[in-house]
């Protein structure tokens, strides 16, 4: 662990945020962390992190502030107010906004914040086990010298992809996650048809495994199958995450009606009382039609 100056501020300490957050401290970077709840912080200050009584009070302390938080409002509950990160922050600092919010939030951050301040999109694609070996990917929206400036904090999560300019990070991780929720639809409505005709599930994985979703359907073989997994993304999160592509893309004209059909299914499920479970639960949801036959 090699030790450094740069003091970083973590906002948010969820499944994702707390993982990532210990591995600033694993590569030697001084933390500071902060959670709507306070006790999510208790590992961390264990292993030598401040914990701070706002995010005012963390933003205050340090270098750079990191946020990884559920969602826009989200976001900007720990930005604004006389509690927020924009009231403690240092003229010259830098905020690294990590999570999935969508350009319009991004434009928000960067009003709010002082004109001094550095803004960066930089969500990042993985799951828990990605968060915690340092393998996620990293899109990030920001101008050339402040991406070159944070890229080897960032490269302590994984790879990093500098995609343009501000706002073009959360750009590129809607069209990422637009893809992940379009299969997870299309494999959940191949496995409805399926079972409506009389394929065995067998069957249906040895059809899907000659498609060009072969891959995904093998890795949701245990869905298919009617096994409950294990939670890597809520599904509640996932119909915010479409809420989002959506509300992008109606901002410049364009129609995603996959989409739109996707998060329908999505919302289902969550209102089947599915919210709390791996998205990818949503397969067998939409497949369990063909059951009520």
């Amino acid at each position: 662990m090699a030790e450094t100056s740069t003091t970083v501020a973590f906002l948010g300490l969820g499944a994702m945020g707390s993982r990532m957050a210990r591995r600033l401290l694993d590569a030697g970077y001084r933390l500071v962390v902060w959670n709507r709840t306070p006790d999510k912080a208790r590992d961390l200050v264990n292993l030598g992190a401040e914990q701070a009584s706002s995010p005012a009070d963390a933003a205050r302390r340090a270098d750079v502030v990191v946020t990884m938080v559920a969602d826009p409002d989200a976001l900007a509950a720990v930005t604004e107010g006389a509690d927020g990160l924009a009231a403690g922050i240092a003229e010259g600092a830098t905020v690294i906004e990590m999570s999935t919010m969508g350009p319009a939030a991004i434009e928000r951050l960067a009003a709010t914040v002082p004109s001094s301040v550095g803004v960066l999109d930089a969500p990042v694609l993985g799951s828990l086990s990605e968060a915690e070996a340092g393998e996620l990917r990293v899109f990030v929206g920001g101008p050339d010298d402040l991406v070159a400036r944070w890229t080897p904090l960032l490269s302590v999560f994984g790879s990093v992809h500098h995609v343009g300019p501000r706002g073009a990070g959360a750009s590129a991780k809607l069209v990422a996650n637009e893809t992940l929720l379009g299969v997870l639809g299309v494999l959940g409505e191949a496995v409805a048809l399926a079972r409506g005709l009389g394929l065995s599930t067998q069957t249906t994985l040895e059809v899907l495994a000659t498609t060009p979703l072969a891959a995904q359907a093998e890795r949701r073989r245990p869905v298919i199958e009617g096994h409950e997994v294990p939670r890597r993304f809520a599904l509640s999160l996932a119909v915010k995450d479409a809420d989002l592509m959506l509300a992008a893309a109606r901002a410049k004209g364009v129609d995603l009606r996959l989409v739109a059909g996707a998060r329908s299914w999505l919302a289902d499920a969550v209102a089947a009382g599915l919210g709390d479970k791996d998205y990818s639960t949503v397969i067998a949801h939409i497949a369990g039609q063909a059951d009520q036959r």
